[in-house]
């Protein structure tokens, strides 16, 4: 997260019933390369890059920056969730996981413990969440974590959905990327 003093970073790392979310590690690299190398995962997020040029691209330790969340299950990464300054007054929420972890409620529950640590460190303050319109999995996740529809708008050829939850987001969502 950039410039959201006075957040230490990086966070102790948090448990949940089956994840622990932390700070990246050379260990994750082989799965953030498969992570942004995947048709499936790349389908709402512009696209899966080429396996050859993440291989050369990727740092030794990738991921480390604030903000970032490795999501880990039984002792590797399956995805991760980010939380970016967007403006001054909102974050947007983030994530992205290996196919082989989806459906199991493995994102509802690190967004979940994500979300409740920025409560904690910064309360009050707005979280927005943007996704396509088309992306079924990520609105039902965005209605399950709290957030609200503010507005739809088109960008990179195709309808956004810009939700919010907590504090109202000034100017009913103006500002946002158009």
């Amino acid at each position: 997260m950039t410039d959201l003093t006075p957040v230490a970073w990086p966070p102790a790392p948090m448990s949940t019933a089956r994840l622990v979310l932390r700070q990246s590690e050379a260990r994750d690299r082989a799965a953030f390369v498969e992570l942004f190398a995947s048709p499936e995962v790349g389908t709402y997020v512009g696209g899966a890059r080429p396996r050859d040029e993440l291989e050369r691209a990727v740092p030794e330790v990738p991921g480390r920056r604030p903000g970032l969340f490795v999501v880990e299950l039984d002792g590797g990464m399956i995805g991760m969730v980010t939380l970016e300054r967007r403006d001054a007054e909102r974050v947007e929420l983030g994530y992205m996981f290996l196919p082989r972890a989806w459906g199991q409620g493995h994102a509802a529950e690190a967004c979940t413990a994500v979300l409740g640590w920025f409560d904690g460190v910064l309360p009050g303050e707005s979280v927005v969440v943007v996704t396509q319109a088309a992306n079924a999995r990520a609105m039902r996740l965005a209605a399950k974590l709290g957030f609200v529809e503010v507005r739809r708008f088109e960008e990179y050829g195709a309808e956004q959905w810009l939700g919010v939850r907590g504090a109202a987001v000034p100017g009913g969502g103006n500002g946002v990327r158009e």
